[in-house]
């Protein structure tokens, strides 16, 4: 599976972006997917995950404000991200995994070229 995400940029504060990751291979349909970021000096974290047929997982913190969705008949996964803060600023990657019933995600070792997204204050 390859994974190409886009759709980062420069946005001020209380701005909206929307993130896509389009994945290539007969199975990504079949998978579930991850959006994860990375600020510089930290550690990756999971942001938000998809399960094949569209049940979703979200960081605490990050409900009501981010919003991941899939249209499957394009391989693609998106990320909506609104209000956005400059504790936002992160590269933004795209993972495809396995979901479980309770939320939880767990990451296979395919990730996107990422994504930076900068938020001004």
């Amino acid at each position: 599976v390859q994974l190409q995400a886009s759709g980062g940029g420069l946005v001020q504060a209380g701005g909206s972006l929307r993130l896509s990751c389009a994945g290539s291979g007969s199975t990504f349909s079949l998978n579930a997917a991850g959006w994860y970021r990375q600020a510089p000096g930290q550690q990756r974290e999971l942001v938000a995950a998809i399960s094949s047929d569209g049940s979703t997982s979200y960081r605490d913190s990050l409900k009501g404000r981010f919003s991941i969705s899939r249209d499957n008949a394009k391989d693609t996964v998106y990320l909506q991200m609104n209000s956005l803060k400059p504790e936002d600023t992160a590269i933004y990657y795209c993972n495809v995994g396995r979901y479980y019933t309770n939320g939880y995600y767990y990451p296979f070792d395919y990730w996107g070229q990422g994504t930076q997204v900068t938020v001004s204050s």
